[in-house]
């Protein structure tokens, strides 16, 4: 929730926007896309796209830190106390791992 108020605050602060790397194509229900309209006449000198794309980076954001940490058998590191930190075996090393891959083939 916290990444969506530094949104809206960036939103009102107007400030630099990212720059569109890959462009698809969504399908939005009427409710939807009436929130997107409503939200670029809010911030007008940000464009439907650009609020979107901002949105589901953030969305995809809050997806990765929701992610539950489970546990693994596998020692990976100590902590600054010298206790054992163990590997990740839940979805978020996958998540970044897939990531990753289509990060380099999106190229």
């Amino acid at each position: 929730m916290n990444k969506m108020r530094n949104l809206i605050k960036e939103w009102e602060e107007n400030s630099r926007t990212r720059p569109t790397v890959k462009e698809i194509t969504i399908q939005l229900t009427s409710r939807d896309n009436a929130r997107i309209c409503a939200l670029a006449e809010l911030y007008s000198g940000r464009t439907q796209e650009q609020l979107l794309s901002e949105l589901v980076s953030t969305a995809l954001d809050e997806f990765e830190e929701a992610l539950p940490y489970i546990q693994g058998d596998k020692v990976i590191a100590k902590d600054d106390y010298g206790d054992p930190v163990y590997e990740d075996v839940g979805l978020t090393p996958k998540f970044e791992e897939l990531s990753k891959k289509y990060s380099s083939t999106a190229k």
